[in-house]
């Protein structure tokens, strides 16, 4: 069955609040909260246009803002899987559609350590324990990192996702409380799967080139109990 989009009506997106919109904007062209900003021209024409999302980022964005929209702040843990698109030249590691593993935890007194804890413990579930957690750069987290994992049959450390804090300039203008932090984390699905049972080619996992007779045969994926 197929189906039929009329692109030109939705080519942008709707605003989130005008009076948050103009925070935005301020924090983009001259910083606060300890940011310098990026000094350049923010249009809310280049925000609104619509695109294949590269990460999901931009959903637990949506909720953390709907979150610091409460009278009073309730700690709270946010989790979504869902497919993005990247420009990549395909390979045995690299996809141009794949899946990412997004969450989110807003506290008071977290640090990087627990979310190195959070993530230790997720891929210890999954059977994956050979971990490194290598400092990264991303405009809305700091600290950040990217995790790799060992995959034995492509002899190399492989990156199954990424990580880090919520920047101080992201989620005040939200409304969080100043004194809560978010850890928060975007993995990938098909990389651990390729190392947990094997695979040496991620396009035997999603694409025209996967067996339909592995799919038809083999087992249900179970979570290790540790």
């Amino acid at each position: 069955m197929g189906y039929n989009y009329d692109w030109k009506a939705v080519v942008s997106t709707q605003s989130t609040g005008a009076d948050y919109v103009e925070r935005v904007k301020l924090t983009h062209e001259k910083g606060g909260h300890g940011s310098m900003g990026y000094n350049y021209d923010w249009k809310i024409e280049e925000a609104q246009k619509n695109i294949l999302r590269t990460h999901t980022t931009a959903v637990s964005a949506k909720m953390l803002y709907q979150l610091g929209q409460q009278k009073e702040f309730t700690p709270t843990k946010l989790f979504s899987i869902d497919r993005v698109f990247r420009n990549e030249t395909l390979d045995a590691t690299h996809l141009a559609e794949f899946h990412q593993i997004e969450g989110v935890v807003a506290d008071r007194n977290l640090t990087l350590g627990h979310l190195i804890g959070v993530l230790s413990a997720f891929f210890k579930k999954l059977g994956l324990e050979k971990l490194k957690f290598k400092p990264a750069y991303n405009p809305y987290t700091e600290p950040s990192m990217e995790i790799f994992s060992y995959h034995p049959g492509l002899k190399k450390w492989v990156e199954i996702g990424n990580s880090g804090m919520f920047r101080p300039e992201m989620l005040l203008p939200m409304g969080i409380p100043s004194d809560v932090n978010v850890i928060a984390w975007g993995l990938s699905l098909e990389r651990p799967t390729m190392i947990k049972y094997g695979i040496n080619n991620i396009r035997e996992l999603i694409g025209p080139k996967v067996n339909l007779n592995m799919v038809q045969e083999n087992p249900i994926c179970r979570l290790d109990k540790v």
